[in-house]
């Protein structure tokens, strides 16, 4: 039994075929057919949906959890992007033998270049050429030597990709935090905004600090540490060597700050790690993150360290050395991070850095929480609601229409069931706004049942039989069916289309119970009526 109720597909086949044999032997030989079609169809919605708490998806508004709106700073993407063009262009000058060229960043999208005799201008911009592309990159002249600057076409490009690798990264975090059925999607019409909705989640503070934090890492070797960054530069100077840069972090002693002088050049970035996790330090005792490398990233360690034994490797993360120790060896494809991490956080740190760094800064511009006792609320008052419906309207058929409005209850329950069956099987969400869909789907349903019963009173009226008039009252009214359904698909369309979050919750469940609406009040209702009426005469109609 349990196999039975384990496996969907098998459950599914031992109905159907009870349910067939059952109409084969009962039903006339021309509903046979039909009735093993709609029952096996109607099975396997019911199968799909059930136990409905397990198969069908809750939304943030039903389940309670996180809803975040964060812009992307997309200028942190053009600083990288042009602090990575300052390396290269230094780079490739020193390999054309111009290794007194100054190269630095002017803004936050350009970087100059000075310093070079005038005869070999010439012989730099054609060097540079090749590695910046007039599509992406204006090389300009200035008094002292040129310009480069990013167009505006590669500008459009960095701030999509940007966008893209942000929602990317966030999707790998957020499934590290284990949620379902996550929205992580593009927001607002400035192109640098995204959406962020959890379901279910319940530490809210620890979510946020896994999706914020950049988590850039980069191990850049140590030429000079000192107590204030004053005494790291020379005396007259404000600013460090173009290929040197000033980082402040932890000291020596525990609690203290230091200020190291680092190469510009990191030894590897947080693009090289293969892996990453929480360990305890055998020497400490202390919380510490073990990391590997893939094997590019190796071979570049292992070059570095074997050249640089016995000088410091300062471990810097967003920004911020956490440790600065001293390479004793030459390695290759295993480290460590250590700083002064609890244990939550370097299991949160290594999480994040397996997942890949963020491109640029998030920064948040709405946050909102739904609680779980919120979520149970709303969907005790959309259950309520449904029901009180359903009722209202059952009662109303079967007073008005008499023994033909359980037909039309059969046909809504039906309709309810491919509803529910379809969202399960499409692994759709249910939202609160999607509950409202499940209603007004209701009353489609009945809007469809009210055409097809008056145009059968009217048949009966002229004096038409029973079954004439059944017959003529669902075929004559099928092209309405289609017309009116049509449009509010395709009103559905839109608003799924070019509606976010609770717009797209209610097209959702509209788009789905108006398909399952033109089945179930038009050929299973009137399957019923046949099967009813039989084949023997019939003079009256309880309608």
């Amino acid at each position: 039994m349990d196999s039975l109720t384990n496996n969907p597909f098998l459950l599914w086949l031992v109905i159907s075929i009870a349910v067939g044999a059952l109409a084969w032997t009962f039903l006339r030989k021309e509903l046979r057919a039909r009735a093993i079609l709609y029952s096996s169809f109607l099975i396997a919605c019911f199968v799909s949906m059930w136990p409905l708490q397990e198969k069908i998806k809750l939304g943030l508004d039903l389940k309670g959890g996180m809803h975040l709106i964060m812009k992307v700073v997309t200028d942190d993407a053009f600083r990288a992007t042009v602090s990575d063009g300052v390396s290269l262009a230094s780079s490739e000058l020193g390999r054309a033998g111009m290794p007194g060229a100054k190269v630095a960043a002017t803004g936050i999208d350009a970087f100059s270049v000075e310093g070079i005799e005038p005869a070999r201008m010439k012989d730099a911009r054609t060097t540079l050429r090749d590695f910046f592309r007039s599509i992406e990159w204006n090389m300009s002249e200035t008094t002292a030597g040129f310009s480069i600057k990013m167009t505006d076409p590669y500008k459009r490009v960095l701030k999509e990709q940007t966008v893209a690798e942000s929602i990317r990264t966030l999707e790998r975090r957020v499934n590290v935090l284990g949620v379902t059925e996550p929205v992580i999607t593009p927001h607002g019409s400035a192109g640098d905004q995204i959406l962020v909705q959890l379901p279910g989640v319940t530490d809210v503070a620890r979510a946020k600090d896994m999706i914020k934090r950049t988590a850039q890492l980069s191990l850049k070797l140590v030429e000079n540490e000192a107590s204030s960054r004053e005494l790291l530069l020379p005396p007259g100077q404000t600013e460090p060597a173009p290929n040197m840069e000033i980082v402040s972090g932890a000291g020596a002693e525990p609690g203290t700050r230091s200020f190291y002088l680092v190469r510009k050049e990191a030894v590897i970035t947080g693009r090289d790690l293969k892996n990453a996790r929480p360990s305890v330090s055998g020497e400490t005792g202390l919380p510490d993150i073990q990391f590997s490398l893939t094997p590019t990233g190796a071979q570049k360690f292992g070059q570095a360290t074997g050249d640089n034994v016995g000088r410091r490797l300062a471990v810097i993360l967003d920004g911020s050395v956490e440790s600065a120790p001293v390479i004793n060896s030459r390695i290759t494809d295993q480290g460590v991070i250590q700083g002064s991490f609890s244990q939550e956080e370097a299991d949160t740190l290594a999480k994040v850095l397996r997942a890949g760094a963020l491109p640029a800064t998030l920064n948040f511009l709405q946050e909102q929480t739904v609680g779980a006792s919120l979520g149970r609320d709303s969907i005790r008052s959309g259950v309520m609601a449904s029901a009180a419906g359903m009722s209202f309207i059952g009662i109303f058929l079967l007073l008005y229409y008499r023994l033909a409005g359980v037909n039309a209850v059969v046909a809504l329950l039906a309709n309810l069931l491919i509803l529910l069956g379809a969202m399960a099987y499409a692994g759709a969400t249910l939202t609160l706004p999607g509950i409202a869909g499940v209603i007004l789907t209701v009353g489609v349903g009945v809007d469809t049942n009210v055409l097809v019963f008056e145009r059968i009173r009217e048949e009966l009226r002229s004096g038409k039989t029973v079954k004439t008039s059944v017959n003529n009252g669902f075929d004559r009214v099928w092209i309405t069916i289609l017309d009116t359904h049509a449009t509010a698909l395709i009103a559905a369309a839109f608003l799924f289309q070019f509606g976010t979050g609770a717009i797209r919750g209610f097209a959702v469940t509209l788009v789905w119970g108006l398909i399952a609406n033109i089945f179930a009040s038009y050929f299973v209702s009137k399957f019923l009526f046949e099967w009813v009426l039989g084949d023997r005469k019939v003079d009256t109609l309880s309608i």
